[in-house]
């Protein structure tokens, strides 16, 4: 198998792997924004997973206690969201950037306090991971030109929450298209006076919309500190919170383009991760610094001059107050 070839496949397998957390990060969002409730909280609930996530697998060596927990924390922080904007008709925008700041410190100062590793905590070995599945005959077909490499380095040999991430597409597809949670759920977005005198209970959607939001958010953040990585680092999240976020509106509220985008953010990131060391005539050695900055670089420019019109929910960010 050609070299070229090779190096294509490698970087696809690393371009899956960088985007699950977008993926689900960018669902998370749709499902609340589509609700009428904007949540620039992504990242701190992503933050907050991994560490919730990465404590519990260190300190019980169970991942799937890990996760349940994780989706948990998450949950609670999306409703403590929902109880800021829903219940009080706080600022949205306010209320996500303050669970944002709250948990970027609150993982240091526990990490810190707790394993005492300068927010990290202590690495796990594979029974508290999510470990990497291998499909039937991969290495067997790996031989079979063009297709099985395919196969075996593409599809096969990811983590189960990998996987998840991509059912979770059709699923969000299928809850906000072709249900009557999902038709009610576009409505609020567009319209809550008409759910509410149609006698649906406006705040009861969205409660529902953002706690969902949280769960995704959970799964994610279990995924980078104990599936994509075998413990937890302060900051990990480093922004991929926002990446889904923008990631979400490129892909205008809708979850098939989203994935696109999140797809093409995660390409971005693996090319960037093979261009380290990497010299090109006439310039040298490229930057470490130019390559990590390169993925939000091309987010902004992508936001900014290839998006065209994306048109959000109208209802967003606004509280609805019940008319007497």
């Amino acid at each position: 198998m050609a070299e070229w070839y090779t190096l294509v496949l490698l970087t696809l397998d690393a371009a899956l792997r960088v985007a699950t957390p977008l993926i689900l990060c960018a669902m998370a969002g749709l499902l609340s924004e589509r609700s009428g409730i904007i949540d620039i909280g992504l990242e701190g609930k992503l933050l907050a997973g991994a560490f919730v996530a990465g404590t519990v697998a260190a300190v019980t060596g169970s991942a799937w206690l890990a996760l349940l927990t994780a989706v948990v924390v998450s949950g609670l922080l999306s409703l403590l969201h929902g109880f800021a904007c829903i219940t009080h008709r706080g600022n949205q925008v306010v209320s996500g950037l303050a669970i944002n700041i709250i948990v970027s410190g609150l993982t240091v100062v526990l990490g810190i306090a707790w394993f005492a590793r300068g927010g990290q905590t202590p690495s796990l070995d594979a029974a508290a991971r999510f470990m990497p599945i291998e499909f039937p005959l991969a290495e067997t077909l790996r031989a079979v030109p063009l297709l099985g490499p395919v196969y075996a380095e593409v599809i096969s040999g990811h983590n189960l929450l990998v996987y998840a991430a991509l059912a979770s597409v059709p699923v969000v597809y299928w809850l906000v298209y072709k249900t009557r949670f999902g038709l009610r759920l576009r409505a609020v977005g567009e319209s809550p006076q008409a759910v509410d005198t149609a006698g649906i209970s406006v705040a009861w959607l969205r409660y529902r919309a953002v706690l969902l939001c949280g769960l995704l958010c959970g799964v994610a953040g279990t995924y980078l500190s104990i599936a994509q990585n075998a413990a937890f680092a302060r900051d990990m999240s480093a922004g991929q919170g926002y990446i889904a976020l923008a990631a979400m509106i490129f892909g205008k509220w809708r979850p098939l383009p989203a994935m696109g985008a999140c797809l093409m953010f995660g390409l971005l990131d693996a090319i960037a991760i093979r261009l380290q060391g990497v010299e090109i005539e006439g310039f040298g050695e490229v930057p470490v610094q130019l390559i990590q900055a390169l993925p939000y670089v091309m987010t902004v420019v992508l936001l900014a001059g290839f998006i065209g019109k994306a048109v959000a929910p109208r209802a967003i960010g606004i509280p609805y107050v019940k008319e007497r």
